[in-house]
């Protein structure tokens, strides 16, 4: 029996009654709370839940206009390609893709993986992968391996908002350091961790999205790659690389992955997500092999293995052609909809904003004069049926007030181009009320920042002042 199990009118059946079928079970209600609360365990009161999951029921209203999720456009995926492609697994592979799998992935899909590394200078030795389900289930299972309760985890100033409640649900300590144009400020991060150390605590890793940053958009210079690198190799400290998003530049020279410069003390994370399909939800772990094996037993006791029909799809993609060629199409329609999405924030955003300037990626995240609460302006701009992820979600501090992440691959051009407009109308309703009630005069725009690569800015969004026009990158 179940706790309180009760049928209206108060009658508890008995061991192997069955309720009345003209008095159903009552469903608990959320003032019932209190009835469970002493069986939740101590970590559910840290749990935090994902910004991004909450918008996910307004958004999918077809009148909202969604520049939150982290979503690749799944429409530019032919559909006879996947037809295709599904029938040559249901020919083919029928029997083994509907059977369970090796926790660790099978061999074919690890081969895929191996090519997807290689497209970013890594050489693996496929016995180094681990299949996930998702580039998510990296993190948690990275969590579930390392971290005690109480242990520090560094992350950058903003972090992804998915993240964080995986961090919290193991209780973590996060820590969180600055970031500028450059990625995060390595040299801040020495100075944390020496703090740390005076106190008698070691960080148990680092968690970086050097490429294309979720939710910032900028991307870790070279010079602090190779920093970031020496500190873990001294310090002896893991750095857990997430980079989901490597493959999607837009101009730019590539950069070498933090595990490209050390494997060591790298654990390496990505996704299929960005780069095929979100709804395959297959990722990969590459990491030091005894760190390796505890994230499989993790991982046998979360799911036992990853879909094994959507590992053979994947497959199956990968010998039909050259894959390289959708990540190219992606690369093109992505670059105009940023574009697209600069121009806009240009025209609609007022004078006081600032936002990055990404190289490649999903993502440009804006900051508001100090005085608008993006939070409370998500409310607003929800009223005009449009969304965006609020910079509180990417920190754990309360930081990140005026701040929002938004997001230019998940909707065409037009719908960009309206979604701004209407963020900026009230923008511009907000910067009005605060003029009106205060008699101040808007701030001046930021000055053009120096061509100093270090900067005393204390966030990406003072990277990029605001212009009257962009100059298209060629």
């Amino acid at each position: 029996m179940t706790i309180d199990e009760t049928v209206e009118g108060g009658r508890t059946p008995g061991l192997g009654a069955e309720p009345s079928a003209q008095a159903p079970r009552r469903r608990p209600r959320a003032r019932d709370i209190e009835r469970y609360s002493g069986l939740f365990a101590q970590r559910t009161a840290l749990m935090r839940s994902s910004a991004m999951r909450d918008l996910m029921a307004l958004t999918e209203r077809e009148e909202v206009i969604s520049l939150a999720g982290g979503l690749p456009d799944t429409s530019t995926f032919p559909s006879d390609s996947y037809a295709a492609l599904m029938g040559t697994v249901a020919s083919d592979s029928c029997a083994r893709a509907l059977q369970y799998g090796p926790t660790e992935g099978f061999q074919r899909i690890k081969a895929c993986i191996a090519e997807v590394m290689s497209a970013e200078g890594m050489t693996i030795d496929t016995e180094e992968l681990l299949v996930t389900t998702g580039g998510q289930q990296v993190i948690d299972l990275v969590c579930k391996t390392l971290l005690d309760p109480g242990d520090v985890v560094v992350a950058e100033a903003p972090t992804y908002p998915g993240a964080i409640p995986t961090f919290c649900s193991y209780q973590a300590d996060v820590v969180q350091v600055a970031m500028d144009r450059d990625g995060m400020r390595v040299h801040e991060l020495e100075v944390l961790l020496d703090d740390l150390e005076r106190q008698g605590r070691r960080p148990k890793f680092v968690y970086t999205v050097p490429n294309f940053h979720n939710p910032a958009g900028v991307t870790m210079s070279l010079a602090r790659r190779r920093e970031l690198v020496r500190i873990a190799g001294e310090r002896q400290l893991l750095v857990l690389e997430d980079n989901p998003y490597g493959l999607l530049r837009y101009e730019g020279d590539a950069l070498p992955t933090l595990h490209s410069l050390d494997d060591e003390f790298v654990i390496y994370a990505s996704t299929f997500s960005k780069i095929l399909s979100p709804g395959v939800r297959l990722g990969w772990a590459a990491a030091p092999s005894p760190i390796l094996q505890k994230m499989q037993i993790g991982k046998q006791g979360s799911d036992l293995c990853s879909s094994s029909i959507s590992q053979y799809f994947v497959s199956a993609y990968f010998d039909a052609g050259p894959w390289e060629n959708y990540i190219r199409s992606l690369r093109e329609i992505y670059r105009r909809r940023r574009d697209v999405m600069l121009d806009a924030l240009a025209e609609h955003f007022p004078r006081e904003a600032r936002w990055t300037h990404p190289q490649g990626g999903l993502f440009i995240w804006a900051t508001m004069p100090d005085y608008i609460d993006t939070t409370d302006l998500l409310a607003r701009a929800l009223q005009e049926h449009v969304a965006f992820v609020p910079g509180r979600a990417a920190y754990l501090d309360g930081r990140g007030g005026n701040e929002m992440r938004l997001n230019f691959s998940g909707v065409n051009e037009d719908h960009i181009r309206e979604g701004i407009r209407r963020i900026g109308e009230v923008v511009r309703e907000q910067v009005a009320m605060y003029g009106t009630l205060t008699g101040a005069l808007p701030a001046p725009a930021a000055a053009p920042a120096p061509a100093a690569r270090e900067q005393p800015a204390t966030g990406p969004g003072n990277v990029l002042p605001l212009r009257a026009q962009r100059r298209r990158a060629g």
